[in-house]
């Protein structure tokens, strides 16, 4: 019983194809969910890794987590030393106040980004934590990629701000939960700092006339205030490392 395994969404790019990359070493099984396969994570598995990458829709949430809660309950007992799922896929939708969000596209995208940002993780916990309770007091622990803007309010991303927000809640009320319980896991909301990713540029390239933010968010580019989707992954996996994770359900990694 070596083997540790992670569960990863969101893994085919930005800071989750990082933490993917980080993540696969020897002694570790690694499930990557997300809605292409990243060939060059296969080419660069190292001997004494697993990787499986499950190319899968999390806008369809159930169908993810019933997969996610099946493998697991096929899985041997006594297998892994310790489990970890870290949802990290998050989407965001059309840049714009939402009264402005009122067409077919619009709409489809707003629920979306709340599908793969709050729906998904939530279930996929529920699938993950259910399946994996018989196994024993082995350590478990959920790991959920927040943001700052789930914790302030930003004009024109209530979309994104409201799952993050969701995401930030459901971890507390999954922490009183688990506390309550002999074997129960390590939960964290964790925010993991600005991120030089797609969805800043995104933002950047939003309409000024949409997003009253954007020169904001232009401004962390040129002054050069972006961490690398390599460091980010490091800090993110660092603190999961913490003998303290989880005693802050709702934390940053520029806390103290």
């Amino acid at each position: 019983m070596t083997q540790q395994l992670y569960i990863l969404t969101g893994a085919s790019r930005g800071m989750g194809l990082a933490m993917a990359r980080q993540l696969l070493q020897p002694g570790h099984t690694l499930v990557c969910m997300a809605r292409h396969t990243q060939p060059e994570l296969a080419a660069g598995a190292p001997a004494g890794a697993v990787l499986e990458q499950w190319t899968v829709d999390l806008s369809q949430a159930a169908q993810a987590a019933q997969q996610l809660h099946a493998w697991l309950a096929a899985q041997p007992a006594g297998r892994y030393a310790g489990a970890t799922l870290i949802n990290n896929a998050g989407v965001i939708p059309r840049i714009a106040p939402l009264s402005a969000c009122t067409s077919a596209q619009d709409m489809a995208g707003l629920a979306n980004a709340l599908r793969v940002g709050l729906e998904a993780p939530m279930l996929l916990t529920a699938a993950f934590l259910g399946a994996t309770e018989a196994w024993g007091a082995i350590p478990r622990k959920v790991l959920n990629i927040s943001s700052g803007l789930g914790r302030r309010a930003m004009a024109s991303q209530a979309g994104y701000c409201a799952a993050k927000a969701g995401m930030d809640h459901f971890t507390r009320c999954l922490a009183l939960d688990e506390a309550a319980k002999p074997h129960g896991a390590k939960v964290c909301s964790l925010a993991p700092g600005v991120i030089d990713t797609d969805m800043q540029v995104q933002l950047r390239g939003a309409n000024p006339a949409d997003f009253p933010d954007v020169q904001n968010f232009a401004s962390l580019k040129t002054g050069g205030m972006l961490t690398t989707p390599d460091a980010a992954a490091a800090r993110v996996l660092a603190w999961l490392q913490r003998p303290d994770f989880g005693s802050n359900p709702v934390a940053d990694v520029r806390d103290a």
